[in-house]
C-alpha cells in the first residue's frame, strides 16, 4: 500500500484524526499514570517525533510516538527496568531542565484496526528511525510490548523475550522479530514497564471480569496475570517490556 508518513509538526492538522483512529489496545493499559499524564504532552510538546501515516484518499492508517531523552548521563546509562515509564519520564525531567537529548525512545506505534497484518508495523518502525537519525540522534531504543506474549500470561518475560525460532533464528514474538529484522539487537527486560493500579470496581469496568478471587487473575491482553487484593479493595498490574536497541 502507498502511504505517506509525515511528522505531526509538519501536518497538525491530523492531530484529531491520528487520535480517532480505531486501535486494539485493551481498556486497562489506557489507565497507566505516566501514559495518561504525558502522552497528550508528546504531541502538544514534541510534535516533531510524532509520525502519521495516511493512505492514498488521506485516512490516517498508523501512528508512532517516540520521545528524546539523556541516557549518558549520571545515574542513568542503564536502560531502566522501568521502561516505557521511565522513558517518558526522563524526556520530561530533560525538556523541563533543558537538558540535551542523546537517545530517541519508542512509546507507541499503532495501527488502524482495519490495516493489521500489512507490514505497516514494519514501515513505522523504519520511519520512526529514520527520523531519530535525520534528528543527529545514534540510537533507537524502545521498551517493546511483545505482541504475542497476552497468549502465554504465566510465562516469565525473562524466557520469553529471548526465545528464537530454530529455523532462522529469530525472536519467536513476532513484534520482536519485526524490530530485529528492521536492525535491532533484544537488549534486556524491564520487569516493571508500566503500572496499572485502581479499586476493584474500575478493573471490573475496564475488563468485564468480577475480580471476586484472591490472588493472580487472567485478563485478555495482559502480559502477566493481574494481582487481586479482595481484602484491601485494589488490583494491581505490573507490565513488563523489552528493550531493544537500534544503532543508526
Amino acid at each position: 500500500m502507498e502511504l505517506t508518513i509525515t511528522t505531526l509538526a509538519e501536518r497538525p492538522e491530523l492531530r484529531t484524526p491520528m487520535w480517532r483512529m480505531l486501535d486494539t489496545w485493551p481498556e486497562f493499559i489506557l489507565h497507566d499514570p505516566v501514559g495518561w499524564a504525558n502522552m497528550d504532552r508528546v504531541v502538544a510538546e514534541l510534535p516533531e517525533y510524532v509520525l502519521v501515516a495516511t493512505d492514498p484518499e488521506g485516512t490516517v492508517v498508523a501512528r508512532a510516538f517516540s520521545v528524546p531523552f539523556a541516557l549518558d548521563v549520571d545515574g542513568r546509562r542503564e536502560l531502566p527496568g522501568t521502561g516505557w515509564d521511565q522513558a517518558l519520564l526522563w524526556a520530561f525531567s530533560d525538556l523541563r531542565h533543558g537538558r540535551a537529548p542523546d537517545t530517541v525512545s519508542a512509546i507507541e506505534i499503532t495501527v488502524t484496526t482495519g490495516m493489521l497484518g500489512r507490514g505497516i508495523s514494519a514501515r513505522m518502525v523504519a520511519a520512526m528511525r529514520d527520523n531519530a537519525r535525520a534528528r543527529g540522534f545514534k540510537e533507537l531504543v524502545a521498551p517493546v510490548r511483545p505482541s504475542a506474549k497476552h497468549l502465554e500470561p504465566e510465562a516469565p518475560m525473562a524466557e520469553y523475550a529471548f526465545r528464537t525460532r530454530e529455523a532462522d533464528g529469530l525472536p519467536h514474538d513476532p513484534w520482536l522479530r519485526v524490530h530485529v529484522r528492521a536492525g535491532a539487537v533484544v537488549e534486556a527486560v524491564a520487569p516493571a514497564s508500566m503500572t496499572v493500579s485502581g479499586s476493584l470496581e474500575q478493573w471490573r469496568g475496564w475488563t468485564g471480569l468480577p475480580f471476586d478471587t484472591d490472588g493472580p487473575v487472567q485478563v485478555p491482553g495482559a502480559l502477566l496475570p493481574v494481582h487481586c487484593s479482595l481484602g484491601h479493595g485494589y488490583a494491581v498490574y505490573v507490565e513488563p517490556n523489552v528493550w531493544v536497541r537500534h544503532r543508526l
